[in-house]
């Protein structure tokens, strides 16, 4: 099976409630090229008339997404230059699925259990608000696995759900965010024990059905537009560089031989 036909995004609609269901089970649910596009296309489903509500999660209750999947990035250029347009490429396509997300007129609910990592915590951070389990890790350790970069929106995003502080934190050190200490920063809305899941998610989305539609579209609308200056920083420059370097192609090369880079600043 080749990686362009493993994993898919699972689109059901049942009546104001749109669920987009990331399925790669066997790579914890890492997102495939054609799976990001999937959930672009999902986000059109859940712009219909009379839907009240989007759930995002993963499929099987064991992870939420561990990210893009790597072996995508073995087959960018090894020219500095192209590899860089290839990265900048990469992240422009990941931006309009995260963008689209973000304007979508319902609230967008993630339900995250096990890992939310790289573009499974970007995914995450779209969300409006979450619910998650005790297992669930929030991270992006690039700095540790790929050398790579973020771009602008997605480290604002961070920055508004996280804070700036705990954001850089979370970065820097690529250590990972446990479902409690997410909660109390605020990044996660409500935690439940698996057994208790179902339950406390039906309540939520109940709830949600039942709001003013047009007010929390607004609502959202207000929050997409006072964050959407630190979105606008150009750090194109930035991620050309990243994944231009030798440093990324060895973090690509490392992980998918299973061991640790040796990174050369270069």
């Amino acid at each position: 099976m080749t990686q362009e036909a493993e994993g898919r995004v699972q689109v059901t609609r049942r009546g104001p409630v749109v669920e987009l269901l990331l399925d790669n089970q066997r790579r914890r649910n890492a997102l495939t090229f054609p799976m990001y596009e999937q959930l672009a296309a999902g986000c059109e489903v859940a712009d219909e008339p009379g839907v009240r509500v989007v759930v995002l999660r993963g499929a099987g209750g064991r992870a939420f997404a561990a990210g893009t999947d790597i072996r995508h990035f073995a087959d960018f250029p090894t020219d500095p230059g192209a590899a860089g347009e290839a990265g900048l490429a990469y992240e422009r396509r990941v931006g309009r699925v995260l963008a689209r997300l973000l304007a979508l007129r319902a609230p967008l609910v993630g339900v995250v259990e096990g890992p939310a990592f790289g573009g499974g915590l970007a995914l995450a951070a779209a969300c409006d608000l979450l619910l998650a389990t005790p297992d669930a890790t929030f991270g992006a350790p690039i700095a540790r696995t790929l050398g790579n970069c973020l771009p602008a929106p997605v480290v604002a995003r961070l920055a508004d759900r996280l804070g700036t502080a705990r954001t850089m934190a979370l970065l820097l050190t690529a250590e990972s965010l446990d479902a409690a200490t997410a909660h109390t920063a605020g990044f996660v809305h409500q935690l439940a024990a698996p057994a208790e899941l179902t339950e406390r998610l039906d309540a939520l989305l109940e709830r949600l059905v039942n709001q003013a539609p047009l007010t929390l579209a607004a609502l959202k609308e207000t929050e997409r537009r006072l964050s959407s200056a630190a979105a606008r920083v150009d750090t194109d420059d930035l991620l050309r560089r990243a994944y231009g370097s030798a440093d990324f192609r060895e973090g690509v090369t490392a992980f998918l031989d299973h061991r640790t880079p040796r990174w050369e600043g270069r």
